[in-house]
């Protein structure tokens, strides 16, 4: 299982980095949705740690996306918006469990699957 985390805030992504890598996950990060459309999509036993605000082809968009698939991974979207923002952005999707940055880190690991 690894974690895919779209955060674009280098601080942010610091942060998850060293948190979830010393908890014994496997962390892969990207700045935009672009670069990790770049990629294999995600195993469906995968995390995809999702910011709403991401800089071209936002985390809503990258969402879509993701639940169209036909094995989606888990996916929690992070973000630091207003809740106006988050249901515009989310309007019409599946539910998803959403986290408000800052970010509690203890809920954050509680969300995930064992590593």
């Amino acid at each position: 299982m690894r974690i895919h985390v779209l955060e674009d805030d280098g601080g942010v992504s610091d942060s998850l980095s060293f948190a979830l890598n010393n908890l014994g996950y496997e962390v892969v990060f990207y700045k935009t949705a672009e670069s990790f459309f770049s990629q294999s999509p995600p195993a469906s036993g995968d995390v995809v740690l999702v910011d709403l605000s991401l800089p071209g082809i936002t985390g809503g968009q990258t969402v879509r996306w993701l639940q169209g698939l036909a094995r989606p991974p888990r996916v929690v979207v992070v973000t630091g918006q207003s809740q106006t923002v988050i249901d515009h952005q989310l309007r019409g999707l599946a539910p998803l469990q959403v986290m408000r940055k800052p970010l509690d880190f203890e809920a954050l690991v509680d969300a995930l699957p064992d590593a």
